[in-house]
């Protein structure tokens, strides 16, 4: 089982870079399979599947793969089937989420292990379980002329978050690392939000675009080029790109008290996972929420949400993690990773099987 130390996240003032803002938008200690990565958990006998259902509340966007996952659950009846009452809560945003699970509003939500770092750090009890690989990526438009990180010096370079996300300062390392140069000081930052940013990009008034990975596979899908992906960033740090950067966060106190819900929610989830990474039925009954009519896109979606599905979690994944958290926290320091010097390794929950 895992226990741990919190973290929180800060606002910087006078951080470099130009934001765009638009004000009135509302806008484990143990291997697993890619299919599943709750396989081992609880098995539920018939006596369970006959006992109360145990409650359990996930926060979820009105968007996204948590979204895609619930829908596959309630149309195939899985946590009928697992055991337990999945009450899906949809949240305004993912800092709405973040708020309402410290708030006890919900008992999981889908985020990232270094901002549950920074909140154990500071006092939180929470802790984190693989979900995702699907991160991001830079994306070049059609015909740019950008081949190597060093080619963007001087642009005017697009990035989805402000200047502590996750991915813009791993994309500062490998530079780093390449160049012997900060990108930060090399290129033209220019922070905001997914849907405005994709905007500037299409009207071409960025010359590349570090965003997320639904994001990138919309403008894939329309001819753009990716320059690196968050996964190959990982690998040129030295850090497994088979790293987890997304998962289920919960607090610790509430999984020791709920482990049969969580156990049988994790079945559930990793049931549907599995049936999105086998079935392609699957993906045209899920159609209507992949916000889009494109066969290319919902075909870019569903290779990008595979390709995503974690395969394994074990101590490459945990030596890279501690190794990643050390670079994170020389760029983004205390604003970024709190009061943490080190990644503590209970973190990462273990399920009992």
């Amino acid at each position: 089982m895992g226990s741990f130390t919190p973290v929180r996240p800060v606002l910087t003032a006078n951080l470099p870079g130009e934001w765009l803002t638009r004000h009135e938008q509302g806008h484990i200690s143990r291997r697993t399979t890619v299919a599943g990565i709750g396989c081992w958990l609880l098995a539920v006998s018939p006596e369970a599947a006959a006992e109360p259902q145990p409650r359990l509340r996930f926060g979820v966007l009105g968007y996204g793969t948590a979204a895609w996952e619930v829908d596959v659950m309630r149309r195939h009846a899985l946590d009928t089937a697992y055991g337990v009452s999945i009450e899906a809560q949809r949240l305004a945003g993912a800092e709405a989420g973040k708020t309402s699970l410290l708030a006890g509003s919900v008992d999981v939500i889908v985020s990232d292990w270094v901002w549950v770092m920074r909140q154990r750090s500071e006092g939180a009890d929470l802790v984190f379980y693989p979900y995702s690989r699907a991160v991001g990526a830079l994306e070049l438009p059609q015909g740019s002329p950008i081949r190597t990180l060093a080619d963007l010096e001087g642009k005017r370079l697009g990035i989805a978050g402000g200047p502590l996300d996750k991915s813009w300062i791993l994309l500062r390392a490998l530079g780093l690392r390449q160049l012997k140069r900060d990108l930060a000081e090399e290129v033209h930052p220019v922070f905001g939000a997914p849907p405005l940013l994709e905007q500037e990009f299409l009207a071409r008034r960025l010359d590349g675009l570090l965003t997320f990975w639904n994001f990138a596979a919309r403008l894939e899908a329309g001819g753009a080029r990716p320059l690196i992906s968050v996964a190959q960033m990982l690998q040129g740090l030295g850090v497994s790109a088979e790293l987890p950067m997304l998962g289920y966060v919960f607090h610790e106190s509430w999984a020791r008290a709920n482990p049969i819900a969580l156990a049988r929610f994790t079945n559930a989830t990793a049931a549907a996972k599995s049936l999105l990474a086998s079935s392609d039925d699957e993906w045209r009954m899920l159609a209507p929420q992949l916000g889009t009519d494109d066969p290319h896109l919902q075909a870019a979606l569903r290779h990008a949400y595979r390709v995503g599905i974690p395969h394994r979690f074990g101590k490459d994944e945990r030596d890279g993690a501690a190794r990643l958290f050390t670079i994170l926290a020389d760029l983004g320091g205390e604003d970024l990773v709190g009061k943490a010097t080190s990644l503590d390794p209970s973190v990462f929950w273990t399920i009992p099987a």
